[in-house]
């Protein structure tokens, strides 16, 4: 069901500004492992998945950094050894399990082929990604998976100065497309989503089956759908 809490007018978005984990990618498994090998290598016992996933969203440094507990200076001493043991690990096995949320290649297939119905705009919107995940497994991943036809640009965490929920990679996608923030929207599972399109002037929208659904209850955003199919039907 698609429920809006700011109304706005899905015809006029040109511009759609995707998330990737827990948006785009079930990449769930293929985190967890990778968070477990890495503690397995320090000798630190593993962590439930759900735990894991709770991690999701802020990059890797932030990933590991939560997966070594809380902060102190033996963990601190430890972080630069165990994300460049996480990042190996993952660079190998970031497709073992990751797949597409059902529906996902449909919808944006859908919507690479739409007009926004606004006549003095470019006939077709614009997509693109902004994740905090690094860059290249980031396109890694969206090439093999076949989405890679549909994004103007993929841009990662380590691709600017500041990550999510700075405003810096959507003022910079929004510069390279023409966009306005009016008519652009930004689409993800967590509030970190919700806070970026908000700093940058954009609509949001979140989606409830991804990592993070339970943090857009304290930052809701414009709109929030329970499927990719739905996302289409929004702007159809």
């Amino acid at each position: 069901m698609i429920r809006f809490f700011r109304p706005f007018d899905p015809h006029k978005i040109r511009l759609l500004v995707f998330d990737l984990d827990g948006t785009l990618i079930d990449s769930r498994l293929d985190l967890i492992h990778s968070v477990n090998a890495t503690l397995h290598y320090l000798g630190r016992p593993a962590l439930d998945g759900d735990v894991i996933a709770s991690y999701v969203g802020d990059g890797a440094p932030a990933l590991i950094r939560r997966a070594l507990g809380d902060a102190g200076n033996d963990n601190e001493a430890l972080l630069p050894r165990a994300l460049e043991y996480f990042l190996g690990y993952y660079r190998v096995h970031k497709l073992d399990h990751t797949t597409l949320y059902e529906g996902i290649h449909e919808t944006l297939a859908k919507l690479a082929n739409s007009s926004n119905g606004n006549a003095s705009a470019s006939p077709k919107r614009q997509m693109a990604v902004l994740t905090n995940k690094p860059v290249h497994p980031s396109r890694d991943i969206i090439k093999v998976l076949g989405l890679a036809e549909f994004f103007v640009s993929v841009y990662g965490g380590n691709s600017f100065s500041t990550k999510k929920p700075h405003p810096q990679g959507l003022q910079t996608i929004l510069q390279e497309t023409d966009a306005r923030p009016e008519e652009s929207l930004m689409i993800g599972d967590s509030s970190v989503d919700v806070l970026t399109g908000r700093s940058a002037g954009l609509w949001t929208c979140g989606v409830t089956y991804g990592f993070a659904p339970h943090t857009l209850e304290s930052v809701p955003p414009d709109v929030l759908i329970e499927s990719p199919r739905e996302l289409g039907e929004l702007l159809a």
